[in-house]
This record gives C-alpha cells, structure tokens and sequence, in this order.
C-alpha cells in the first residue's frame, strides 16, 4: 500500500499517494499562476516536474518570472531547436551547431555543414520546431555510466561533450532525449514540448538567433535591440580563442592536463596587453581628447584597466592623471533612495554633476582645481589639498558609472572625450549547446573580492547581485554603444583560475539559505573546470584585482 504523504504549497497542506509525479501537484494548483509553471521548489532544492513525490515536502512553483525558470525555458528551447534543425538538415550534413553567447535577450548560434544557412532553412526549422510542440512530446530524462555517455556522443560526433564527460569523476551522467534526438545539459528541462510556447528564429551576421520570450510577458519575444559594438567584440575575441584552440571548456581542461596553462595564460595577456595598447594609440593620435571616460558593469576590471591604460598612455608620450568618479558623490543625506528606502548610489542623482563639470571644465582651460576625495566612513565630500593642473600632453582617465553618460559630462565638448565600454564578455562555453552567461563569470569575481577586500560571505554578495543587475541596467548598458571603444576584460583562463578560492565560499553558504538555489548552480558549474594554479599569472593581470597579488595599489 503506497504511503500517503503531506505537501504544503502557498501555505496549504495537500495529500498525496507516493510516487506523484510533481507535474500532476503543479497541474492542480496551476490555475493560482498566470504564467506555466516549470519547475518545483522543494525544501529548498530544485526539481523537474516529472520527479515522483517521496517524502512529506513544502513546494514553491517556478514559473519563467523566476531565474530558474527562464533559465529552464532557454535549456528547453534550444534543445527542441537542435532537435528540429537536425530533424531538418539530417545529422549527416551537420558538422557543428554552436549556442555562443546571449545577445539582447535573444541566443546567437552558428552553424557550419552541407547545407545553406538562410531564412528560408530557418523557417522550416522553425515550422518543425512548432510541430514538435503541438504533439506535447515528452523531454525524457535518463542516467547512465559515464563511459557509456561517452562512447555514445563520440559515436554522434559531438566531441566537445565526449571530451568534457571525460573529466567527470562521478560514474553517471544525466542526459535528455527527445524522440530519437539525444543531448547532454547542464541544468534543468521542462517535461514536454509543450511548454516551449515561444521563440522565433532569423539570420543574424554570420548566423542565426533563437529569441526567447519576455519573462514579464511570457507570451510574447522579448524586444531584440543588440549592441553591435558589444556583438564584435564577443565575435572578434571568440575567433582569438579559436586560434588558441581553446573554443570551450574541455579545450581548456585538455590543455591544462598537457601542461600548456601557462603558454595560454601568457598569451592570452599578451594579446589584452596589445589590445589596450592599441586603445592608447588611438587615443593619441587624437589630439584633443583630454578626458578618457570608462565604464562598465560591476566586476568588469575597470580599475585595473585604466592603470594598464594609463601605462601605455605614458608609452604613447602622454601623461595620466586617474580620477573615480566615486569622489564626486552628493554627500550621503542628499543621496537618493529606492522603491525600497534603500540608498541608490548607482542613480544619477547620486553624483554632484555639476560640481564634476564646474572641476573638468577649469581643468580644460589650464586653470588649478583641488579635487575632491569622498569619505565614504563619514558620507561627505572632503577636500585634503589633492590639486591638479593640466598640461599639454596631460589625460584624465576617468572611471564611473555614468561615464558613458552625456549628461553626466553635458560641460566637456565631444572632441575633448574618448569613451570606452568595459565588460567581461565571456566567450568560453561549457560545450557547443551549452553556454556560460557572461553575468556568471562576473558575479565569481565579485565573490571572491567580496570576501578578501570586504569580508562579505557569498551569500551576501549572491544576495546583492540583483539589485547590483539593475543598475547596470539602467545606468550602463543602455549607453554602451556610444562608447568609441569596446574593451572586453574577460581572460579565457580565468574560471579555471578562480575555482579553487570560489569553491570553499560556495560550500560556506547553508543550505537553508535563501542563496542556496543559485550556489549550487555555481558549483556545478564550477565543476567542470579543472583548477589552474596562480603561480604564472603576471602581477599586471586584470584577475589580480579579483584574486590579489597585483602590482597595482587598489
């Protein structure tokens, strides 16, 4: 006689026979939600709706509103998109289909094979992805040893999975199928096709994008409006990693076991190293820029970016000056709040803009300026006797928030300015279907120099991360592409670099924390990278601002 077992949702306790499918729970409280749900929460822990009930449990539902289940409905619909594009092209014309990197709430993808990649394919691919949906076919979960997974994905020619299965120490390994099409994702899927209710494929530079809805309106595709600048980058430095034969994570675990890390960290610096000098170049060659305005995302390098700068500003015959725009903050009292009475340092509003224009301006026109220095202990604006004057071939490298902000420096002519948009654009993937967010690698340095320059725990940091999101939001990314340079500050090693101090922060985090959904994702992902020592990393490198040991006083 099966056990009847007590389920608490929204606070009301429910029976169930053991072995219920967690699909069958959602469906009758489905009704209570406005949008799908996707996934179950149970004490804490994520699990798919086709996991059968085996203890008395409090279950939250997950819909696409939810972190978790927009990153379930991505999984989803890219896997019933390979499988269609394979259903239409046939495996024996496909050589690689590559998920590269999110652009504007949409997924840029390549593929290369025998055939030609236009609408007209996408269209059909597309056509075939909307059948699939309408039969409501079940995304099927199965777990076998790991040299099994192996020699099956050798045998369908996906090597970059073969080869990253291989440095697995666990003996299973989870894979999903959908009708004759079998795949292996880091993550969760949602039972069957028909949940993947909307997406739309075109042609988009050298290949094609998979948009996905808008989590707040999940019937219809979020609004796609790329930044091309940003999308070169991540294009231009994706061909870089290739030329170092690292195009994903197994590339990087197979070269770290023959020994070549430090040939590959050496190179990569040499090649950001070079980047940024021909970022000073062409700073020099224009004659009347006197202000070099940085911005970017949080953990993006900015402060260790401009010292590199500013070195090889001094080789290109030009003297720089460093300036935070942090020191012109409003004294505390005068700081703005948020919908949550909390103080929004990253608003605007923050910032005494005319005080920064009045100082820039003087300092345009060869006059003596005392800077200020914000003390941030006391929340006031002091001033200690720090001036400055301006000689001929003396540069401002200013870095802020609003730097790329017009209004911001409304006072300083145009020609006087040359902006640079700094982020970690990652552009290693987990395997060919599986990407790493480039949030993902921001927010494990923003842990770790959390934790060694504040003495924040992980969770504190995990916990800030989304109001840290929304301001970059607001404030940085919708100027992005006025920026006369994008520089991207991500190291193709350094995932690898970072998980051995990351890890014993993560497995601080306790499992009744309301942080421990998002740690236990990082640590999967973490795991599948091997460690790479410090030792060969230069004192000059970008990651020494997260990991200390850099020859920079920050």
């Amino acid at each position: 006689m099966k056990k009847i077992y007590t389920v608490t949702v929204d606070g009301v306790q429910h029976q169930y026979p053991e072995g219920t499918p967690y699909q069958d729970i959602a469906g009758e409280v489905q009704s209570a939600y406005s949008n799908d749900i996707l996934l179950v929460e149970r004490d804490g822990r994520l699990c798919e709706l086709g996991k059968q009930l085996d203890r008395d449990c409090t279950l939250k539902m997950i819909t696409i509103q939810d972190k978790p289940g927009m990153q379930t409905y991505e999984r989803s619909a890219i896997f019933l998109m390979l499988k269609a594009f394979y259903d239409i092209v046939g495996s024996e014309h496909i050589e690689r289909i590559c998920v590269e990197y999110s652009l504007s709430h949409a997924l840029f993808i390549t593929a290369q094979g025998a055939f030609l990649l236009d609408q007209s394919l996408l269209e059909q691919v597309e056509s075939r992805m909307k059948e699939l949906v309408s039969q409501a076919l079940p995304i099927q979960k199965h777990s076998i040893p790991t040299d099994d997974a192996i020699a099956m994905f050798q045998k369908r020619r996906l090597y970059d999975k073969a080869k990253l299965l291989s440095c697995r120490i666990s003996s299973k390994v989870n894979y999903y199928s959908l009708e004759d099409f079998s795949d292996y994702f880091y993550g969760y899927m949602v039972p069957n096709t028909k949940y993947i209710k909307c997406f739309h494929l075109e042609l988009f530079d050298c290949g094609f994008i998979l948009r996905l809805p808008d989590s707040d309106h999940p019937e219809q595709l979020a609004p796609f409006h790329p930044s091309i600048k940003v999308f070169q980058t991540l294009y231009d430095d994706t061909k870089k990693s290739e030329a170092l034969k690292i195009s994903n994570v197994a590339d990087l675990n197979e070269a770290i076991c023959r020994g070549e890390a430090t040939q590959i960290i050496l190179a990569h610096e040499a090649m950001m190293e070079k980047k940024i000098g021909d970022i000073a170049g062409s700073i020099a060659q224009r004659k009347d820029v006197r202000f070099v305005m940085i911005a970017g995302p949080s953990s993006s390098g900015k402060t260790t970016f401009s010292h590199r700068l500013s070195t090889q500003l001094m080789a290109c015959g030009l003297h720089a000056h460093a300036i935070a725009t942090d020191n012109y903050f409003v004294n505390r009292d005068k700081t703005p709040r948020d919908e949550k009475g909390q103080y929004d340092f990253e608003s605007l509003a923050a910032m005494d803009v005319e005080q920064f224009n009045l100082d820039m301006s003087r300092l345009l026109r060869g006059e003596t300026v005392e800077l200020p220095r914000f003390n941030f202990k006391k929340g006031i604006r002091e001033y200690n006797g720090d001036t400055l004057t301006l000689g001929p071939k003396d540069v401002l490298v200013i870095e802020g928030i609003h730097c790329l902000n017009d209004v911001f420096s409304y006072s300083l002519p145009k020609e006087s300015k040359f902006k640079i948009y700094i982020s970690c654009l990652t552009t290693l993937n987990v395997d060919d279907h599986n990407r790493i967010p480039t949030t993902d690698a921001r927010l494990l340095r923003r842990i770790e120099r959390d934790a060694r320059t504040r003495g924040y725990s992980a969770s504190a940091t995990i916990r800030m991360w989304p109001s840290v999101r929304q301001g970059e939001e607001a404030n940085i990314f919708p100027f992005q592409d006025s920026a006369d340079v994008v520089f991207n500050s991500a190291l193709i090693y350094e995932i690898a670099l970072l998980k051995p101090y990351i890890e014993p922060l993560l497995f601080a985090v306790p499992k009744d924390s309301p942080e421990y959904l998002e740690t236990k994702r990082l640590l999967k992902f973490l795991s599948y990278f091997l460690p790479l020592p410090a030792d060969h990393v230069p004192a000059t490198s970008l990651t020494r601002e997260f990991i200390g040991g850099g020859c920079y006083q920050i």
